[in-house]
């Protein structure tokens, strides 16, 4: 069997004069057939005796052991000495040492017969350790190949949740030892691509491909469906949308460029984006860039205003108050579990930090009002540090929020998106308005409307494709029409702290 690349040779014997056995020994070397545990039996029965494979500490790996000296096997699996044979009892046993990759110890092979053993039953046994061999260093280059990748996915994920906790300095750290000039950029777009959880991994892989390297490609730890992909450059969009068109039932969202420390901005419009993805024909969508509601107010006043609300915190650690804005950003756009997962914290951890920044602010998170305001409050403040420093800004005026809602700009936006609602049969409008007040719950919001639950559902439901926003799921969508909702006056403004004294959304000191 000269020249085979099996490691597998018999001098002098080429492969048409193989015998059979060898074949067969050769066949466990085939990807499918790569079992420890079917050679050993395939050897015992080869050898018509018992077979048993142990490792170097004696535990039984294949096979059915019969009685052993230990001190013999010691001395093998220690190499003093390559292998042994012993007569007793009727039987006829063979002892052969197997190397382990990268140690020192091995296992050892024992193989007993009640007949001597020939020429070709003692061949069968040199041979079939030497395939042993081959499979175990195999599956250590496997083991270790997937320890790597373990790692490096690790990595990954551990570089995004710094990005979304807007710690852009410790992200660069850490990306530039296994990919230089990842994130050498202010800016990026993130992109969610889904699939099935089955071929996620597949899937990953073929994302890392597609953008050479040039993105942060990461399985996300929240949906099992879905890789997050940052991307500082324009190319690999178009090579995520050339990934997803010959694949079923796989979609792609990308958010607009952000800043990085806006990853966790940027991941959910990509997100909003997937839900637009599944009903168009491409299976692609882009976040559409709208009118925002605070594009519509006055940008000092709105600065103002975030700070006097965000004043609070100012008195806490630089890094601690960093901390508790990021993981309240995530906490109001996702769910306390999801959140959880994509910062690598427990969801104690999350709901601890969102109800110290309730506590501070003086506010309760259960009302969506209140969400919807602090929700604003946290991106401008994240926007605003994107922004230089400008001297000459005007000093604004202790602008309250109903102040701020009240503007004309602002009014007409809101009139306008909730009018979507006044046409059809349903009246949506009172559903929704009903729903917002009981703070997102279908069955107070049913007992206060006298419908069934499914009704509020349903209406809910029915909204989000007529406000061409998603509403079920929370987050700046649902935030945005809340403030619609204040704006127009159709809610309560809640009660917030921070505000001038004698301001309408200023805390009643008792």
């Amino acid at each position: 069997m000269d020249g085979r690349e099996d490691g597998i040779r018999q001098p002098g014997v080429s492969s048409a004069d193989a015998p059979a056995w060898a074949e067969q020994l050769l066949d466990h070397l085939r990807p499918t057939g790569r079992d420890v545990r079917r050679i050993v039996a395939w050897l015992a029965d080869a050898v018509q005796g018992t077979a048993a494979l142990q490792d170097d500490t004696g535990t039984l790996l294949a096979g059915t052991r019969p009685p052993l000296d230990h001190n013999l096997v010691a001395d093998i699996a220690a190499g003093r000495i390559a292998s042994a044979a012993w007569e007793g009892q009727g039987r006829h046993l063979r002892l052969v040492r197997v190397a382990y990759p990268n140690s020192a110890s091995a296992g050892v092979l024992a193989v007993s017969r009640e007949t001597p053993f020939d020429r070709r039953a003692a061949d069968m046994v040199t041979h079939t350790v030497q395939v042993i061999e081959l499979l175990l260093e195999a599956g250590e280059t496997t083991a270790a190949g997937r320890r790597l990748e373990r790692a490096t996915s690790d990595l990954r994920l551990a570089i995004l949740q710094l990005l979304m906790v807007e710690d852009t300095v410790s992200a660069r750290r850490v990306a530039a030892g296994l990919w230089p000039g990842l994130l050498d950029t202010e800016t990026a777009c993130v992109y969610v691509v889904e699939g099935t959880a089955e071929e996620r991994d597949r899937l990953a892989e073929e994302c890392i491909e597609a953008t050479g390297e040039r993105a942060l490609v990461v399985r996300c730890p929240a949906i099992d469906r879905h890789v997050i992909v940052v991307t500082p450059g324009e190319a690999e969009a178009g090579q995520l949308r050339s990934l997803i068109g010959s694949r079923p039932r796989t979609f792609l969202g990308g958010s607009v460029r952000q800043s990085l420390a806006r990853t966790a901005t940027a991941y959910g419009q990509a997100v909003s984006a997937l839900a637009v993805a599944h009903f168009r024909p491409d299976k692609a969508a882009v976040y559409a860039e709208r009118t925002h509601p605070e594009r519509l107010i006055d940008p000092a006043d709105l600065y103002h205003w975030t700070a006097r609300l965000l004043r609070p915190l100012d008195t806490l650690p630089h890094h601690t108050r960093a901390e508790l804005l990021a993981t309240t950003r995530l906490g109001l756009e996702f769910t306390a579990v999801n959140a959880a997962k994509v910062l690598g914290v427990s969801r104690n951890t999350v709901r601890a930090r969102m109800e110290r920044v309730e506590a501070l602010l003086r506010t309760d998170f259960s009302d969506l009002t209140a969400r919807a305001v602090v929700h604003l409050a946290l991106n401008i403040h994240v926007s605003r540090a994107d922004e230089p420093a400008d001297p000459d800004r005007p000093e604004a005026a202790d602008a309250s929020l109903r102040d701020l809602l009240s503007g004309p700009a602002m009014g007409t936006w809101a009139q306008d998106l909730l009018a979507r609602l006044d046409h059809g049969t349903r009246d949506l409008r009172r559903t929704l308005r009903a729903w917002i007040a009981e703070g997102g719950n279908a069955e107070r919001a049913a007992q206060a409307l006298g419908v069934h639950a499914q009704t509020v559902r349903e209406h809910v439901r029915g909204a989000e494709p007529v406000l061409e926003r998603q509403l079920l799921a929370g987050g700046s969508d649902l935030y945005e029409v809340v403030l619609a909702h204040l704006a127009t006056g159709d809610l309560d403004h809640p009660t917030l702290p921070g505000a001038k004294p004698g301001l309408p959304d200023s805390l009643v000191h008792k």
